[in-house]
């Protein structure tokens, strides 16, 4: 599969005009009538909490009205149905295959919020066609084309599978911990995630103190502008204390944030969930362009290779 750094074969850029030509064909902007905030939440390596944070980041945004989906494209080590303690059979990949509908891959967790099993973006680009975004389309017009939000869990680290997902989406939060290795490997991903934009949100997960995230923020943030320099903004959206309540949740496969709704991490999340809204909301405001939900992640997607 062609290197999404390098551009894209004549053949995803076929399908890239292919889908748009869809999506404007269709009848008083039916998949244009609201937008999706696509939000990624990454890390510079694993096991510092990301796909905990993606969980419940998206539990808060439920819970507050918002209608979320979450998409797992934490390639290899997908766990989000673990986080949610539900059974997953197939993913997004069989949709368009075509040996599936889309209602058969969602999994409702609760009003308000759905999971996307998912799979890399090499292996969603392979079934590409017209034919299989049509229905694709027509399957997801009465389920995810109303999202305000989907959350990309996507895989640790620097790879192009994870970069993919990164360069599409409209926020980015990277998610470290307080360990030398986790904030180096960071910054990595800050670095290399930089040349292709500008804003880039940090999350300090299992710190001790706002003291502490504060601290470790400055020092990536004058390490970044140093080094990396040009436009680079990188913006702080919060922390999240190390808390006992977290780890007893990941053990009972719970959210923190549903099982703990008073414990200092669910009200430092809930904290990063406003900043996030702020953004959300102004692009409520903004008038709608392009296709929402599901369609509109597999559009850019194939327009990232255009």
């Amino acid at each position: 599969m062609n290197n999404p750094v390098n551009g894209g074969t004549p053949h995803t850029s076929n399908q890239a005009q292919k889908l748009q030509e869809l999506i404007n064909s269709k009848d008083n902007g039916k998949f244009t009538n609201s937008k999706t905030r696509f939000v990624a939440v990454t890390s510079g390596k694993g096991g510092v909490g990301k796909s905990t944070i993606s969980a419940n980041l998206a539990y808060v945004f439920a819970k507050y009205g918002y209608k979320v989906g979450v998409f797992d494209a934490d390639i290899g080590l997908a766990n989000l149905d673990v986080m949610f303690n539900v059974r997953v059979k197939k993913n997004i990949v069989h949709v368009l295959k075509g040996e599936v509908k889309v209602s058969d891959v969602l999994i409702d967790i609760m009003p308000n919020l759905t999971l996307i099993p998912g799979e890399s973006g090499e292996e969603i680009l392979k079934y590409s066609d017209a034919g299989m975004f049509e229905r694709l389309m027509e399957d997801d017009s009465n389920t995810l084309n109303d999202l305000d939000i989907l959350i990309i869990d996507t895989g640790a680290g620097i790879g192009d599978k994870t970069q993919l997902f990164l360069n599409i989406a409209d926020d980015i939060l990277v998610v470290t911990v307080p360990d030398p290795a986790a904030i180096t490997d960071a910054y990595a991903t800050i670095k290399l995630t930089s040349r292709s934009r500008d804003n880039i949100g940090m999350i300090l997960n299992q710190v001790s103190s706002e003291r502490e995230a504060l601290t470790i923020f400055g020092k990536i943030e004058k390490v970044a502008k140093a080094n990396i320099g040009g436009n680079l903004k990188l913006e702080y959206f919060g922390k999240v204390a190390l808390d006992s309540s977290v780890g007893l949740s990941i053990k009972r496969r719970t959210l923190f944030t549903k099982e703990h709704p008073y414990c200092t991490a669910t009200q430092d999340l809930e904290k990063v969930a406003r900043h996030l809204a702020k953004k959300l909301e102004h692009n409520m405001l903004m008038k709608p362009s392009g296709a929402s939900g599901l369609v509109g992640l597999f559009h850019r997607l194939v327009k990232h290779f255009n």
